[in-house]
């Protein structure tokens, strides 16, 4: 057992000559400025690998990367508005004899995609991911994603009927997405990735019900877990998730979004 007289070793401190020795090497002014130069190139030419490989990432990376600081656009449409949402916290107005359409299909970025591809020229006049169904204001991507919001990742479809009527949206809504899965599709999983039909007023309710009857009974045996509930306020997405396909086309896209092959509805 050690006494207190006895000397403890971890309490031996370095002389002062010593430790000055030992612990403030001298540099040479020549010496740090070449260390300090050779380190600033290393982090500026590592920062440039870094941006540069931004543009070339796998499709499944890139997604886990999109930026999540920016904030909503201000635009609102509910019920009784006309327009698509714009960024003057009011809604635009509809063109002469068009009509909206408001859905939820998972990952924004494919449904806006196949929506345009399928209906450029046979109808489609605009088009804009955002979010609805939540319950609170200006929510951005970040809040989406966190699942706190309760907002869909959501398209909504400015369309002339004359060429394109609603019925059609929706068999084509219910043919490039699965929705049979509820707060999912395929790796995406949350609730912002809910199926959902928004109806603006009570005939787009009637064919919304009735056509998701058909298909559940006719197409997928009863399985079907897509909301259609009434359309509420609307956030335009940030300015980057707008047209992301056409401006990424190596960019991500959920594996669920394709078109299946059905027979015709009876």
């Amino acid at each position: 057992m050690r006494t207190t007289n006895d000397p403890d070793p971890t309490n031996r401190r370095i002389p002062r000559d010593i430790a000055a020795v030992t612990l403030k090497p001298k540099l040479k002014p020549k010496l740090t400025l070449t260390l300090t130069l050779t380190l600033t190139f290393f982090l500026a030419t590592g920062l440039a690998i870094i941006m540069a490989a931004n543009f070339a990432m796998p499709n499944f990376i890139s997604r886990l990367f999109r930026p999540l600081t920016s904030t909503a656009r201000v635009g609102i449409s509910s019920e009784g508005t006309n327009g698509l949402a714009n960024t003057n916290g009011g809604a635009a107005a509809l063109p002469e004899g068009a009509e909206k359409a408001t859905i939820a299909a998972g990952c924004f970025w494919g449904v806006e995609h196949l929506y345009r591809k399928h209906f450029a020229g046979k109808g489609l006049i605009d088009a804009r991911v955002g979010y609805t169904g939540g319950d609170s204001s200006h929510p951005n991507y970040r809040q989406v994603c966190s699942q706190s919001t309760g907002h869909a990742e959501a398209l909504q479809i400015l369309f002339d009927p004359a060429q394109t009527s609603y019925r059609q949206l929706l068999e084509f809504f219910y043919r490039m997405h699965d929705p049979t899965t509820a707060n999912r599709q395929g790796p995406d999983v949350g609730t912002q990735y809910r199926s959902a039909v928004y109806f603006h007023g009570p005939e787009q309710e009637r064919v919304a019900r009735e056509l998701t009857a058909q298909v559940n009974e006719q197409w997928y045996g009863g399985r079907v877990a897509t909301e259609v509930v009434p359309a509420g306020p609307w956030w335009d997405a940030e300015e980057y998730h707008q047209l992301y396909l056409n401006k990424n086309p190596s960019g991500y896209e959920c594996p669920s979004h394709f078109l299946r092959s059905f027979a015709p509805l009876k």
